[in-house]
């Protein structure tokens, strides 16, 4: 098999709360300073800005601020560095990586908010299919 493991360094568990903050906040950092080379890489220039890929890491580590636990807040910092780890690696496609990242989990917008009809016949059909 020619496919090689990189050795994906594991970082000893924080001792405390405030140790495992100041790593999101390293971690953080890193994302940040590693946009230039995501958009490089992926072409990104066309589709998005990197103001909006740090505000979507940004919110990306928002979504568990309410974390309190060390090892929790580990295991998801080791989760968030193989991510980065794989995308700065070239490991996904680009439209992985807009589909995740600039589209977002919800879907493209237009999407979420179909026109629901003003007649009987397209609210049911709508309601049925769509719920």
């Amino acid at each position: 098999m020619a496919f090689t493991m990189r050795a994906v360094k594991v970082p000893p568990n924080s001792a405390s709360l405030e140790e495992a903050r100041h790593r999101v906040f390293d971690f953080f950092r890193q994302a940040c300073r590693a946009i230039p080379s995501i958009m490089e890489i992926y072409n990104l220039d066309d589709v998005v800005t990197p103001s909006q890929l740090r505000s979507t890491i940004a919110k990306e580590i928002r979504k568990n601020q309410g974390v309190t636990n060390p090892k929790v807040i580990d295991m998801l910092l080791f989760k968030g560095m193989e991510e980065l780890g794989n995308i700065t690696e070239h490991a996904k496609q680009r439209h992985h990586v807009i589909g995740q990242y600039v589209v977002g989990q919800k879907g493209l917008v237009q999407d979420m908010e179909k026109d629901q009809g003003t007649s009987d016949f397209l609210k049911k059909f709508y309601t049925s299919n769509y719920s």
